[in-house]
């Protein structure tokens, strides 16, 4: 009996993963795996798995993302983030699989006052950073079919974020301060599925790519449009005062980079779409989640 084709989801659980599944292309066929069910850091688990089903395609969309807590864990995240997608890497390009990666903006040290191209040069300042590096270099040199996408500041309805964060605390306290010298661009995490599947529909896809919403801010305007955009939706009823504040006066256990914006132009030509501004797909979030929950989070 012929099995049909499979495309396999490692971190089905996480924002990106739960977003995936959620908008497939036609026809594909999908198996979505967290940790329990597949633990890629074991390269005999990850084995004997393609030997019982018929994967043709991996997206690693797994990642250990606690950048602070990264700085006492070196050793998990690397293993998630470096050895992980060393071993899905090493048995895609023995058995002739296409794969997609998924890594992040703390490739880079911030240093920059343009956004970062996919072939500038890395810096990561953290663990965190570091173990993704070296889980992009894993799968760049493995000789697989391979693209590494590179996306940053990602939120969803699902799981931890900065949109989620934000709105608890604004049910609770009158007022916030959030760093203003830390520049980014937000990701609602279907966009980003989006482009994934783009991405791997198109056999010239390979190597690395990059994919943000489009435009920048800093953290406080990020937070300041959540509050506005959640007020105005009747997600929260009063509107905290946000104070902006350096990111010298609020310490953390890993230095992040100052400016992480990403250059989508070479990404943007292959798949022949410029994307939403950030501020239009946060409140695209934020409306579906009123209609489909109608409460905080």
């Amino acid at each position: 009996m012929l099995l049909e084709p499979v495309t396999l989801i490692c971190g089905a659980y996480g924002q990106l993963g739960r977003e995936l599944q959620a908008a497939p292309p036609a026809g594909t066929h999908l198996m979505a795996c967290g940790r329990q069910e597949l633990d890629i850091t074991s390269r005999p688990a990850i084995e004997r798995f393609l030997d019982e089903h018929a994967i043709t395609t991996v997206i690693n969309a797994s990642a250990y993302t606690a950048v602070d807590r990264a700085e006492s864990e070196a050793k998990l995240a690397h293993a998630i983030n470096a050895q992980g997608p060393a071993n899905l890497a090493k048995l895609c390009a023995d058995r002739g699989l296409r794969l997609l990666h998924v890594s992040t903006d703390f490739v880079f040290d911030g240093s920059s006052g343009t956004p970062y191209a996919p072939t500038d040069t890395t810096h990561p300042l953290g663990v965190y950073g570091a173990s993704k590096r070296e889980g992009e270099l894993a799968v760049l040199d493995s000789g697989a079919n391979a693209i590494v996408l590179r996306t940053g500041w990602v939120y969803s309805r699902h799981g931890s974020n900065f949109v989620k964060t934000m709105l608890q605390l604004m049910t609770t306290r009158d007022q916030l301060t959030v760093v203003d010298d830390q520049i980014g661009t937000p990701t609602w995490a279907r966009s980003l599925a989006q482009c994934a599947w783009s991405l791997l529909a198109n056999k010239l896809a390979v190597g690395v790519y990059h994919w943000s919403d489009a435009g920048a801010c800093s953290w406080f305007d990020f937070a300041c449009a959540i509050r506005d955009e959640a007020r105005d939706l009747g997600l929260i009823e009063q509107a905290a005062d946000i104070l902006p504040i350096p990111a010298s006066d609020y310490p953390t256990p890993a230095t992040r980079p100052a400016y992480s914006v990403l250059d989508k132009s070479a990404t943007r030509t292959m798949l022949g779409y410029t994307g939403n501004h950030w501020r239009d797909n946060l409140r695209a979030m934020l409306e579906d989640w009123s209609k489909t929950e109608g409460v905080m989070p």
